[in-house]
């Protein structure tokens, strides 16, 4: 299958799927979630694959949402919503939670391999692989997005901190929160990666399916997929008070306000850093 916007191989039983718009860091179009999807099925399907590696093309895992490319206005229009909180909720539950969930629940094991900006949505794709390699100064951005996974990727007193203050964290605070896995340089990051997940590929694929079906069946007797679904209401209900008067955050640009806080935070952080 060929796609537009996602790269494909296969390697020593390991499926490589890449995002692949780097001129725009990998932001999410409608497009690139639609085959990502595709491509993940592919890769679950095929009985030559053992474990499914997903990473971004260039220097950047995913900047987040796509909030106006050409391509993406030009899909918009092309593939229009309904108008109104029902467009809004069964696109935004389709791309973000169904996709999401499913990824979640894939039958075999996939791997995410964060370098650069891993914001808002380019967490949420690394969140539903089981494993987060990252680069140490990789670039984490969380939200109460759509597929919010943040309080079972930490734990819910850090996750407040964290959200509350809206702030990055790099690749190593992210694996001291156990967001990742394991961190390293940059420049072996990918190495390290495919080396782990070329030695899983060998293991035996129903006992691993089995051990990930057990694992996540203990988030789910807990309420894992409620929450989500609960959760996204909640986002649909946060991003529409952006708009109201009294929203305390001026928006700059095409950022969404928080977004921009966290630039901001970021920084006066490293102006902190310089000064000391």
């Amino acid at each position: 299958m060929r796609y537009e916007t996602i790269l494909y191989d296969v390697q020593e039983r390991v499926a490589l799927v890449t995002l692949n718009r780097p001129q725009y860091r990998n932001a999410q179009s409608r497009l690139l979630l639609e085959e990502l999807d595709a491509a993940l099925a592919q890769a679950n399907k095929d009985r030559e694959v053992g474990v499914i590696v997903v990473r971004g093309a260039g220097e950047h895992f995913s900047a987040g949402h796509d909030l106006g490319t050409p391509e993406e206005k030009a899909d918009a229009e092309a593939r229009p919503i309904e108008a109104g909180i029902r467009g809004r909720y069964e696109r935004s539950h389709e791309l973000f939670v169904d996709f999401s969930l499913r990824w979640r629940n894939l039958s075999k094991p996939t791997v995410a391999v964060v370098e650069g900006y891993c914001i808002f949505g380019g967490w949420m794709i690394a969140s539903a692989m089981d494993i987060i390699y990252a680069a140490e100064d990789a670039m984490f951005l969380g939200s109460n997005f759509q597929y919010f996974t943040i309080p079972w990727d930490m734990h819910p007193r850090k996750a407040k901190e964290l959200l509350y203050d809206s702030r990055f964290i790099d690749g190593v605070e992210a694996a001291e929160l156990e967001l990742v896995n394991r961190v390293f340089p940059a420049d072996v990051l990918m190495d390290e990666a495919m080396a782990y997940a070329t030695r899983v590929a060998q293991n035996d694929p129903f006992q691993l399916r089995m051990i990930k079906l057990a694992v996540n069946q203990a988030q789910d007797a807990q309420g894992f997929q409620g929450h989500i679904n609960a959760a996204h209401a909640y986002h649909l209900l946060s991003a529409t008070g952006e708009g109201d008067p009294g929203f305390a955050l001026k928006k700059v640009g095409k950022r969404r306000p928080m977004v921009q806080r966290a630039h901001e935070n970021y920084e006066r952080r490293k102006a902190n850093k310089e000064d000391s």
